[in-house]
């Protein structure tokens, strides 16, 4: 009850400032919310590579890693009540815009009725699902009817929502109640990354000058799924110590935790465990690991096209299934062993039992609009009617 007092308060405010700012005179101006960033990232170095006539304004969450420098054309803010000079500016700039660039669920949207010509594209954060979201989520049948009406709010702002795949086009529909007209097919624009091959060799350079170690031993990137349960280390399955004494001679783990996980964890083993949550770009961990070590996340969808193998460390599988729901049987999806202990994970690796073919065709499947140019793809699908239309005038 508290919580939905202050949600509704906090929009009450944002709307009544947003239609002040609507007043102002609308701009050529493009304005994106990043919370995760890698797509925002691509796109918008995209849009200033192919139009120099966009004012570009970017709003940073506090969830945000990735720096976005500012230029003569491009503005960076906090997008933080507490930061409320950034705040109100920010709200300006939405109001003022005349398209609109999420990669989340934002609740602000509820509260922001956007002018008839304007565009908001949803660059959702993963080129795949596994657990369910959206109206799908078996979770939102607790929230009150006051939280279904701003869900549907949010939903119904998003114009466009951008996909790597048919899988996900049939998700979003499902999960926010869209129809085939708000499918974008132009694929994923941090993919684009993953088929550069001299950007990636470049990663691996700098990475291999930080951490010598990985030159001599194979890299086990550990990314795991968050759980509401799972506070600090001790609540999770693995155990380091085994896999220390297990692995230390040929390989070395890099984790990839939650910001409330990490916050508790203490390396007991340096130089076989790197925490590297804290690191800015997962697409570059993605590269220098030769093995990822996974659950129920997303990033399995944008690893496969590195066509390198995976494990999925599902000790919880069934419970899990349970609170969260899937949108596959997760046996049939996933494109690697499944272990439910830590010396199973051994066994497979020791074993190098995986399956190459079944990952690259899960890459395919999943990936069948991301061919290295969805930042291109997706600027054109968006911006070139526009420039079109301005010209025939």
């Amino acid at each position: 009850m508290v919580r939905e007092i202050a949600i509704t308060f906090y929009l009450f405010v944002f709307r009544v400032l947003f239609s002040l700012c609507q007043l102002f005179p609308q701009k050529k101006k493009t304005t994106c919310v990043a919370s995760f960033g890698d797509n925002i990232f691509y796109t918008v170095n995209a849009l200033e590579k192919q139009f120099d006539d966009y004012e570009i304004v970017i709003l940073k969450t506090s969830h945000c890693k990735l720096n976005f420098s500012e230029s003569g054309k491009r503005t960076v803010l906090i997008f933080e009540i507490k930061k409320i000079d950034h705040w109100i500016r920010s709200i300006y700039h939405l109001a003022t815009s005349e398209k609109v660039f999420v990669d989340n669920y934002y609740g602000f949207l509820a509260a922001a009725p956007f002018k008839a010509n304007v565009q908001c594209i949803q660059l959702w954060h993963a080129a795949g699902a596994i657990k369910k979201f959206g109206w799908q989520d078996p979770l939102i049948l607790n929230r009150s009817p006051r939280a279904h009406k701003r869900f549907q709010n949010v939903y119904q702002r998003f114009d466009k929502v951008v996909v790597g795949s048919e899988h996900m086009a049939n998700i979003f529909k499902a999960s926010f109640g869209l129809t085939d007209k708000n499918i974008l097919r132009t694929g994923i624009p941090r993919t684009d990354f993953l088929f550069d091959h001299a950007a990636m060799n470049e990663v691996k350079q700098s990475f291999a000058d930080t951490f010598p170690v990985i030159k001599e031993k194979k890299v086990i990137l550990y990314a795991p799924t968050y759980r509401d349960h799972a506070l600090d280390m001790a609540d999770l399955a693995l155990d380091l110590d085994k896999m220390y004494r297990k692995l230390k001679h040929s390989y070395v783990l890099f984790l990839r935790l939650h910001p409330a996980v990490n916050e508790t964890f203490e390396n007991k083993f340096p130089g076989f465990v790197f925490n590297v949550s804290n690191y800015h770009n997962v697409n570059h961990l993605l590269v220098i690991a030769d093995l990822l070590l996974t659950d129920y996340s997303s990033i399995p969808f944008e690893f496969a096209l590195l066509h390198k193998p995976m494990v999925f460390f599902a000790y919880d599988l069934e419970t899990y299934a349970d609170e969260k729901g899937f949108w596959y049987d997760y046996e049939d999806l996933v494109p690697g062993p499944i272990v439910k202990t830590t010396q199973e994970l051994i066994d497979v690796v020791r074993n190098n039992a995986f399956d190459m073919e079944r990952i690259k065709a899960f890459a395919r499947e999943w990936n069948q609009y991301s061919n290295g140019n969805a930042s291109k793809q997706l600027i054109e699908a968006v911006f070139m009617a526009d420039k079109q239309h301005t010209k025939a005038r």
